[in-house]
């Protein structure tokens, strides 16, 4: 094994579900009598890394009694991984005075050191192949990106050649993306929020400021990496799915039901 170390951004509410997250956070919503949150860690240790940790804030007590009572897949022990949960409200201060995507990762700088690790929100599930593909122990941080028809809701990944990555623009417009497809880049990639980062990625966080929208953004310390020609991108091959409406719910359970006995 050569990443073993995985952090989980799982700190907020997820206040687009609605009553769902009303008294507990979005990735402990269940999903056919289990918590979302569980089908991801499954899949994480099914790809063979065995450090989790959990950067949490929302209701902090009910995601330890969830780590207590999860039973990992059949095959691996109990004793065998490690899960390990760090406050993001007790390092950087509540919502309010500091938030965003890059907020988990300066919460584990100390517990990380000079690991290379691997980077995921817990909103979100990939396929075993596809978290194992990202395991490579080299100098480059690594985006996953995925195929997608209809891009202009998501971050569009620039590529600059031999898989690297040259910028990332956000939710861009119809004139945007018929620009990008005249420059050669057809089947545009959207980052489907997976990564896997060297120790570098603290240095460029601590050089980002708030973005539009108020909050600290790690596309904008992952942006500053690809100045360098530090940032490869790995494509999905299987599936990204998302968990941040009601809707969801169902359509998850649905995809569990179908491909759960399959991974």
């Amino acid at each position: 094994m050569l990443v073993n170390k995985v952090v989980i951004a799982a700190a907020g509410q997820g206040t687009r579900m609605l009553e769902l997250s009303k008294d507990k956070s979005k990735h402990l919503i269940e999903v056919n009598n289990r918590p979302f949150l569980a089908y991801l860690m499954d899949s994480l240790l099914m790809a063979g890394y065995r450090e989790i940790i959990l950067v949490v804030g929302f209701k902090v007590e009910l995601m330890n009694d969830f780590v207590e009572g999860y039973l990992p897949p059949k095959g691996i022990d109990k004793n065998d991984f490690k899960v390990s949960l760090v406050n993001q409200c007790d390092i950087i201060g509540l919502k309010e005075k500091e938030y965003g995507t890059a907020c988990p990762i300066k919460c584990v700088k100390d517990i990380v050191g000079d690991e290379n690790f691997i980077y995921v929100y817990g909103d979100n599930l990939f396929s075993v192949e596809d978290l194992r593909a990202m395991n490579i122990d080299d100098e480059f941080c690594y985006i996953a990106g995925l195929k997608q028809e209809h891009p202009e809701k998501y971050g569009v990944l620039i590529e600059d050649g031999d898989d690297f990555l040259e910028k990332i623009i956000e939710k861009p417009s119809p004139a945007k993306i018929y620009e990008i497809n005249l420059g050669g880049q057809e089947n545009l990639l959207i980052n489907a929020g997976l990564y896997k980062f060297t120790k570098e990625i603290f240095d460029k966080i601590s050089k980002i400021q708030k973005s539009i929208r108020g909050e600290y953004e790690v596309t904008d310390a992952i942006s500053l990496l690809a100045e360098d020609r530090k940032v490869k991108i790995i494509k999905i091959k299987d599936y990204f799915k998302d968990f941040g409406n009601p809707d969801d719910v169902q359509k998850i359970s649905k995809f569990l039901n179908a491909n759960l006995k399959t991974e």
